[in-house]
């Protein structure tokens, strides 16, 4: 496939700087859109000339967790290799480690067919990107993880890229009352214009008590999309009795979290969340129509746009957060959507 835009996700720049495990040489990016080059023989869903939106969340279709009904869970060796089990790039005879078994920061990506869901002609390319990771993560923590219902009250904490889709997300659902908390005032402003009721400013005061204050005790759904264990600890705080936090954020595998086992007694909850529990065939098309709808908002998530040759200046902006999110726009690729800010 021929890259036509990929999004820099933080998970991107966490495996630049140390702080997620990744293997050497590597080709990094995961979220992507672009047009089909050529496709193999046993391909039967896409052919040459498609324009196709590219998610990490491939799936077997045959593995206990497919046939479950969890299909953002399946581990399958088989898509991210060729059908021999072989590497599917290389280099000098060396294996090249793929960003999620995608690689979208390239000109030229050799995905599985399943990682692959037709692009509308409607839809500009680097808008699209986000749906391969960002929007699909956190708006399907809310409808799909958690399950939020309509009248529920709702935190969100971090208020990036994946934050502000879970503020959307929950305001699809329609939850009465969406915090969004942030360290970044803009942000916060940003989380309005998304559909948060109210935000709650960290970094001062007491963020749990704000929230609590804010909500009448608690919320019933606090969704952690930061990655850092005082976070998490900080969300499940925020949740009243029967409540359930859910924790979307890349926290290093060694990091202990604390909670208070007597919170746990009034049947409060902590899970985790894999790619918003997606399935996403279904999803992807679903929210392409929300936004050809303008009731899902993509255009307003993208603050900058840098070509490959400046990748560097697109990844030093996410690694600040400068905008919820930087894409990358190839030379000779149709993208469409707004520029944004230079990075």
């Amino acid at each position: 496939m021929r890259t036509a835009a990929a999004g820099i996700c933080a998970s991107d720049v966490q495996v630049l700087d140390g702080r997620m495990a990744g293997q050497v040489p590597a080709v990094l990016g995961h979220e992507a859109a672009g047009v089909v080059e050529d496709v193999g023989e046993d391909v039967a869903r896409l052919r040459r000339g498609d324009r196709v939106l590219i998610c990490q969340s491939s799936h077997c279709g045959a593995c206990e967790q497919c046939l479950k009904g969890h299909p953002s869970l399946c581990r399958s060796p088989g898509l991210r290799t060729r059908a021999d089990g072989t590497p599917r790039v290389t280099a000098r005879g060396e294996t090249v480690h793929l960003g999620s078994g995608i690689g979208a920061f390239s000109e030229l990506m050799l995905v599985h067919e399943r990682a692959a869901v037709p692009l509308p002609e409607a839809v500009p390319a680097r808008t699209a990107t986000m749906l391969g990771c960002a929007v699909t993560t956190g708006i399907g923590a809310v409808l799909r993880t958690a399950g939020v219902p309509a009248g529920a009250t709702v935190a969100v904490v971090g208020a990036g890229a994946i934050g502000l889709s879970c503020v959307q997300g929950a305001r699809l659902t329609g939850a009465a009352r969406i915090v969004a908390v942030d360290q970044q005032a803009q942000r916060l402003r940003t989380a309005l214009d998304f559909g948060a009721t109210d935000t709650v400013l960290a970094g001062g005061d007491d963020v749990v008590e704000a929230v609590k204050e804010l909500t009448d005790g608690g919320v019933e759904y606090a969704f952690e999309a930061v990655g850092r264990a005082v976070t998490v600890e900080q969300s499940f705080r925020m949740l009243r009795m029967g409540g359930v936090c859910t924790v979307i954020g890349i926290v290093p595998k060694s990091t202990p979290i604390t909670l208070k086992a007597s919170a746990l007694l009034a049947e409060r909850r902590l899970q985790g969340s894999a790619n918003g529990s997606n399935r996403f065939h279904l999803d992807v098309p679903r929210y392409l129509a929300l936004y050809e709808q303008g009731r899902l908002k993509l255009d307003e998530m993208i603050g900058a746009a840098v070509p490959l040759a400046e990748i560097g200046r697109g990844i030093e902006a996410t690694r600040e957060r400068r905008h919820t999110r930087t894409v990358v726009s190839f030379d000779g690729c149709a993208v469409g959507g707004p520029a944004g800010d230079a990075a």
